[in-house]
């Protein structure tokens, strides 16, 4: 038989009566003439409980004991998802991690997958199960030891279990019907996509689109795997929620698919470095090793005027991070300017900043974008202090005071009410 995937996230399986939900929609998949895989995520709340339990048990917690407590969420909700499709007449079985197994890395806390073996849940299919439940967010290391896959990773594994089983499409199921051209709860001209690219999925994801995980999204775009975003509390068909697809199935993209937002990002500036060859090396080294998520980068080249008419170039480095990084990434350079290693005359940072981005495939095609965007926002009299771009993306930070002023007048300049 043909196999789906389904994910239910964790509001979606948050109680009985949203297990027995989520159950009935996969008993219809099944009725449909589907083998289903059936990834959850622990009921909404319970892996913070968990990992507020191990933080108040041991400060300095052992990571392998850490993934061995969390992971128990995903288990207990496998279970009852299981109860319940039997309780409903449908043969179904739960899997945990290492049943599968589910073979991953040794990170704990921030495992990768290495493969997801088919023959067990082969063989229970080929009996006549017709639902195998599966504990998303985990697997099992080479030493045998329970590991965890970090925030997002139930997304992860349902996409990871499509293209192991060679799946038609995996559906995640959530509190949101789809993905949008941007946040309905800043605009509410947002309007529901039936399809977006690959691409522009992941760039919305990584900008600060919450509906799906970044890596999950990389994942499906590596090995095509089709993916579905719809709503766990709607009645669903064939044609509901937003498809992830490759472009060539998408016939007519718009210009800009959608405008991201990120409230809570920063920007520093480190003002007359030596300009030499290693210098960003120096600076973003130590960053990367301290854990900070650098996103936009900018360099300016000046002169420095010396005595006697003579100068010497120096350079300008402005980047930004989420905010709540911003002591790690200060004590990382501090750090680094105390072993020598680079120097700067002055470090400004501002925590007061956000970052507002337009998305689409056809900005590969069309030009004036930019320009677009830029005229735009200046006749609201927002000013941009950094620029980023790529190929299908152009981020800008501004004032987070104008954020939600720039999301709406974007959306706007792009006409992304209409189809």
């Amino acid at each position: 038989m043909p196999i789906l995937v389904m994910k239910f996230g964790g509001t979606s399986v948050a109680d009985l009566a949203r297990i027995e939900n989520a159950a009935a929609k996969v008993r219809a998949e099944v009725e449909r003439g589907y083998d289903v895989i059936v990834i959850v995520s622990a009921m909404s709340g319970k892996t913070n409980e968990l990992v507020k339990w191990v933080n108040d048990t041991s400060a300095f917690y052992d990571a392998r004991e850490y993934d061995a407590v969390v992971s128990s969420g995903e288990n207990v909700t496998a279970g009852l998802m299981a109860l319940r499709l039997q309780e409903m007449g449908v043969s179904a079985r739960s899997w945990q991690g290492w049943q599968v197994p589910i073979n991953t890395t040794s990170q704990h806390g921030s495992a990768r997958f290495v493969s997801i073996p088919r023959a067990h849940i082969d063989a229970k299919f080929a009996e006549g199960f017709k639902v195998a439940v599966v504990a998303g967010f985990q697997g099992v290391s080479t030493e045998g030891r329970i590991t965890t896959l970090g925030r997002g990773g139930s997304d992860t594994t349902a996409v990871a279990f499509a293209a192991a089983f060679d799946a038609v499409r995996c559906d995640i199921y959530t509190d949101v019907d789809g993905v949008y051209t941007t946040d309905p709860r800043i605009s509410r001209k947002a309007r529901k996509l039936d399809k977006i690219s690959y691409e522009e999925m992941l760039e919305l994801a990584s900008l600060g689109a919450k509906v799906l995980q970044t890596r999950s999204v990389e994942l499906a775009m590596r090995y095509k795997v089709r993916l579905r975003v719809l709503s766990s509390f709607e009645e669903t068909d064939e044609n509901s929620g937003t498809l992830v697809c490759d472009e060539e199935e998408i016939m007519e993209s718009k210009v800009v698919s959608g405008v991201a937002h990120s409230r809570d990002e920063a920007k520093i500036t480190l003002f007359t470095i030596e300009d030499r060859p290693g210098i960003a090396a120096a600076i973003f080294g130590p960053l990367a090793d301290a854990g900070v998520n650098v996103d936009m980068i900018v360099q300016n080249i000046s002169e420095k005027q010396l005595a006697e008419g003579h100068s010497e170039a120096v350079t300008d480095m402005t980047f930004s991070c989420p905010v709540d990084q911003v002591a790690r990434a200060k004590r990382a350079l501090d750090e680094a300017r105390a072993a020598g290693k680079i120097g700067w005359g002055e470090m400004v940072i501002d925590t007061d900043v956000s970052k507002v981005s337009v998305v689409g495939i056809g900005m590969r095609s069309h030009a004036g974008v930019a320009a677009r965007m830029f005229n735009a926002l200046a006749a609201e009299r927002v000013n941009i202090k950094v620029i980023a771009t790529s190929e299908i993306k152009i981020s800008v930070l501004i004032d987070r005071k104008y954020m939600e002023l720039a999301v709406q007048t974007l959306h706007d300049a792009f006409s992304l009410e209409s189809a």
